[in-house]
């Protein structure tokens, strides 16, 4: 009978052991969120995992626990996305209004337009939830295999179609996989005495022989020869297939979004692509440029001219798209493109100087510029070809505020030509709009400046869906400015160029690629590694100053312009650098905080922008989140540690009274046998409570719990009660307990 009343304390072991084999392979499934989704930091989802399950493990009361876990996701809520102070007025206004958007989100079934605070919402929720059912499968039905199938398709899915690579986490997996089916078969042949020999239900002995069992199939799995593949990867043929799915004509319907070639007629919505098209180990953040476009149809942009391309000697690129007077700073990139991208032109940033193919069998490449797109071709053997990577040696350029404020309005007569064309049919107010924008102002800069952040501050707004297509009479300028107010970056890049050529300012539009993704920070002291997906895709806008060149301006609203500027040291005060001017380069396309009350009410966020309201757009202390954590897991632990004290004391003032209270004695005695069950005492399935009295009675060398059963019984099946043996009968529980807990 001992052996069945000590198995409860070696169930908890194991039982323990198997929900952490469930919280570890549960973190699999976080792990790849960095990856294939926008999450930048899953730390938080992480720790949130570990509370939950923790909790679970303990076995915490449901009202204690919910309450818990219920502080803590408040708090990482009011954290990442509330800006007021904690459980403030103005910070419950600001949760209400964004839950009643998203419920009526939900409800009207327009999954896009949910908030990053609403999605993160309810994924803590799903970890919540996962704690609860991952103990009830793992601990009480003991059935592992099913989430461990589920775990083992997840992580091969994302790593045959994503970037993921989950070649180490499908290893952990396996180990976990092996160590919770181990202990789950144990658990089950301990529970049913299949396993007769004491020996053998001793832990050090099946428990090393499991791990090297465990080990030893790791080791044979990682060392044994493999076959080939003994089909064609399916991969591809399934991608490309993809690539042509719904409807993509000629800027009707929704696209997909990406690099493509024809700008002839923009508008429309699109549907967001995050596939990898290169990464860039950079020591800096950059946009990466592809070609410009010079004239402006109404509709959208083509190229006043046919391509003339110039054969680019030993990779030296002879493209200067601003002045030698321009301060600038030497650096180097590596651009790796990703298998399966054809783009068979150049990503190149600004100041490129010279540029090497990577592989050792395309180092023949050739490099061929066109000067009036500014698009650099990729040949060999005189046909285009896409490059798997590529060096660049280039100049980085820091613009002079006060040296583009003082530029006069000289420009060469080809450049006034060519980059102040718009149609005869493009509507007066359009410029109209222009001129009473720059009424105050009486620079090129800040003329420019002016429109660039006006967009930010009167009602438009980053918008993917929905997006209108012009009509045949209308002008696609017009129709955004007036109209629609609603886009991307093609709506805002354009609508500022326009504007500025109607003020005869030589402006031009022009497209590539944002940063992208840091993915790794400070590899070899090389600099970072940027991963750029199709959702980088971006227009901006370039802007000439006589003396300087072209300076990028970004009116996107929701972005940063990621080139620098800088005032010169003998400028005076006049000319000094003003707050709208100060262009820190932030780490990833942060947005800026002049623009923070304008996007504070925005429901889609930027599709291109890297660096949305969900992700790193708020300041969290990780120091003051982790002291509160610590504090509550401190603190739950401790009271959880002394529950069965403290529960002591409740039931002995209960008792002490001068009858003797029916209800307290029973809720009296059920504790005590709680606390013989935490012990290790439970009472087995046929076994009578005077039975069960007896073994505990033998193990503690006392009658004590024999004559508190023996008065049990008689209350409960009897219903005689003595008053005389209260004192009596409150001095044995109290004896008893003490010794139990002694």
């Amino acid at each position: 009978m001992m052996n069945r009343l000590f198995k409860k304390k070696s169930s908890l072991l194991y039982t323990s052991i198997l929900y952490l084999c469930s919280l570890f392979l549960f973190l699999e499934w976080i792990y790849p969120l960095k990856d294939v989704t926008d999450t930048r930091n899953i730390s938080v989802f992480i720790i949130y995992a570990i509370l939950c399950f923790f909790i679970s493990m303990l076995q915490v009361k449901w009202g204690f626990s919910f309450l818990i876990k219920g502080l803590v996701l408040l708090f990482i809520i009011y954290s990442m996305y509330i800006e007021q102070p904690i459980f403030s007025l103005m910070g419950v206004e600001q949760i209400v209004r964004e839950f009643n958007f998203n419920i009526e989100a939900l409800f009207a079934q327009q999954w896009h337009y949910l908030t990053p605070l609403f999605r993160s919402f309810l994924f803590f929720i799903l970890i919540w939830l996962m704690s609860y059912l991952l103990y009830y499968w793992f601990v009480q039905m003991k059935r592992v295999f099913l989430f461990v199938l589920l775990t083992f398709i997840y992580l091969t899915v994302l790593d045959t179609f994503t970037i993921y690579n989950a070649g180490f986490a499908i290893v952990r997996s396996f180990v976990l996989a092996l160590i919770a089916l181990a202990f789950v078969n144990m658990m089950k042949e301990l529970s049913h005495d299949s396993i007769r020999s004491a020996w053998l239900r001793n832990t050090r002995v099946w428990l090393p022989s499991a791990v090297g069992i465990i080990l030893f199939s790791l080791c044979i799995g990682i060392a044994a020869p493999k076959f080939s593949p003994q089909w064609p990867d399916p991969v591809p043929f399934i991608t490309s297939t993809a690539e042509g799915a719904g409807p993509t004509g000629m800027g009707e319907g929704v696209k997909k979004v990406g690099y493509g070639e024809d700008d002839s007629r923009l508008g429309g919505s699109f549907i967001q692509d995050h596939t990898p098209v290169f990464t860039a180990k950079v020591s800096e953040a950059h946009y990466y440029r592809i070609e410009t476009r010079d004239m402006y149809t109404g509709k959208g942009w083509v190229t006043s001219k046919d391509p003339a391309y110039e054969l680019q000697q030993d990779g030296v690129i002879s493209l200067n798209t601003f002045e030698d007077t321009v301060e600038t700073e030497r650096l180097e990139a590596e651009l790796t493109m990703v298998e399966g991208t054809n783009i068979e032109k150049l990503i190149y940033p600004y100041g490129t100087r010279n540029v090497s193919a990577s592989a050792s069998n395309e180092e023949e490449a050739s490099y061929f510029l066109d000067k009036n797109s500014e698009a650099i071709e990729t040949r060999t053997q005189d046909e285009p070809i896409s490059l798997s990577g590529y060096h660049f040696t280039y100049d980085n350029p820091s613009f002079a505020i006060n040296q583009l404020r003082l530029t006069t309005n000289d420009d060469p007569e080809n450049i006034v030509e060519q980059y102040t064309q718009v149609p005869e049919t493009l509507p007066q107010r359009v410029q109209d709009l222009a001129e009473e924008i720059t009424a105050t102002y009486d620079n090129r800069y800040d003329k420019a400046k002016a429109i660039e952040r006006y967009f930010g501050s009167n009602g438009f707004e980053y918008q993917t869906t929905d997006v209108p297509i012009p009509g045949e009479n209308q002008d696609y300028v017009d129709q955004f400015l007036f109209d629609s107010m609603v886009g991307y970056c093609d709506n805002f890049s354009t609508s500022m160029v326009v504007m500025l050529r109607t003020l005869d300012i030589p402006a031009r539009w022009v497209k590539g690629f944002t940063s992208g993704d840091m993915i790794e920070n400070n590899v070899g002291d090389e600099g970072d590694v940027y991963r750029v997906t199709n959702a980088n895709a971006h227009s901006w806008v370039e802007v000439y100053f006589p003396d300087t060149g072209w300076v990028p301006f970004e009116p996107t609203q929701g972005f940063s312009n990621l080139s620098e500027f800088h005032t010169d040291s003998d400028a005076n005060s006049e000319d000094g650098m003003t707050q709208d001017d100060t262009m820190e380069i932030p780490q990833d396309l942060e947005v800026p905080e002049e623009e923070q009350e304008i996007l504070e009410e925005e429901e889609v966020a930027p599709a291109f922008n890297q660096t949305n309201r969900s992700e790193n757009g708020f300041k969290v202390n990780w120091w003051i989140i982790g002291m509160i954590l610590g504090s509550i897991i401190i603190i739950g632990i401790v009271m959880y540690k002394l529950r069965f004290h403290l529960q002591k004391k409740m039931y002995a003032s209960k008792l002490n009274h001068q009858t003797v209270d029916e209800e307290a004695f029973q809720n009296a005695y059920h504790f005590l046998i709680r606390l013989l069950q935490h012990k290790g005492y439970e009472i087995e399935p046929g076994q009578t409570l005077t039975e069960f009295a007896e073994g505990i009675d033998t193990q503690y060398g006392t009658n004590e719990m024999g004559l508190l059963t023996t008065f049990y019984e008689q209350m409960l099946y009897k219903n005689e009660t003595n008053a005389n043996h209260t004192e009596e009968l409150t001095k044995l529980w109290k004896d008893l307990i003490n010794r139990i807990m002694g």
